[in-house]
């Protein structure tokens, strides 16, 4: 696939390892404002939804060993019903990933927070969400970082995350569309990168795009069985540790699977 023709018009949505005191008072602040706007005024009563996250964040992460609080909060904070096609509501906290569209998923909701604990995010970075697809990791990610670049390669789930995330209120998150094995390299150096589908292998572009310190987080394997592979970049070099085994949808683009290796 050539550049020219996955290169679109981009679209913007102005939008803890060891956290801080401060940082946590603040963190959990907002957290309680959106928790109050997607509970209609406050009142948890009003959400039928509410009981449903504290249970998947009680039994899918909590006792599955997802321990960084913030991360926690993110997940039980973060309407995920919101994000699923309105036949998938009902089922938008079971221990599974659901189909999105156009051949798409949003992953289980444990994936999400592994994969975001891994990052171990502190409230200041620059993270580059790769594979946007309905915007739930960008804005479970918001909710931990300073900004978040999300790139979607195909252009009605652009747009659809786009607008779904501002009416959602998450200000710090910015959906482009665009070819994600060539990352951002307009808003790089990144200080963290999330990867949200299997790669054979990380794109050279992003791991180019890492800052100093930095932790990429992503599936890599066959087109049937990956595993999470975190990076750490240290100078020119790049620590790499094996995480949970898992299943991602191909990532396409230059540098992702070609037709002929997803056989």
């Amino acid at each position: 696939m050539h550049r020219k023709h996955v290169r679109y018009a981009q679209r913007y949505v102005r939008g803890f390892c060891d956290i801080a005191p401060v940082v946590q008072t603040r963190r959990a602040t907002m957290n309680r404002s959106k928790a109050e706007m997607w509970t209609k005024g406050g009142s948890a009563a009003l959400d039928p939804y509410a009981e449903m996250r504290e249970e998947m964040v009680e039994t899918q992460l909590r006792r599955r060993g997802v321990k960084d609080i913030a991360v926690l909060k993110a997940m039980a904070t973060v309407p995920r019903h919101e994000f699923v096609p309105a036949v998938f509501k009902d089922l938008a906290y079971r221990d599974e990933p659901l189909a999105i569209g156009e051949g798409q998923t949003i992953s289980q909701p444990y994936i999400v927070a592994a994969m975001t604990e891994a990052l171990c995010l502190t409230g200041n970075e620059r993270v580059l969400d790769v594979g946007t697809g309905c915007g739930y990791q960008a804005a479970v990610l918001a909710e931990l970082a300073g900004e978040v670049h999300s790139i979607e390669l195909r252009p009605s789930l652009a747009k659809a995350a786009s607008e779904r995330l501002h009416a959602l209120g998450f200000t710090r998150v910015h959906v482009h569309c665009g070819d994600g094995t060539l990352g951002l390299q307009e808003f790089a150096p990144f200080d963290a990168i999330l990867v949200a589908a299997a790669a054979p292998r990380v794109p050279q572009a992003l791991l180019e795009q890492m800052s100093e310190g930095a932790r990429l987080i992503a599936p890599l394997g066959t087109p049937e069985q990956q595993r999470l592979i975190l990076i750490r970049k240290h100078g020119s070099e790049y620590a790499t540790e094996q995480r949970e085994a898992c299943r991602f949808v191909p990532l396409l683009g230059e540098y992702g699977w070609r037709d002929q290796e997803r056989l």
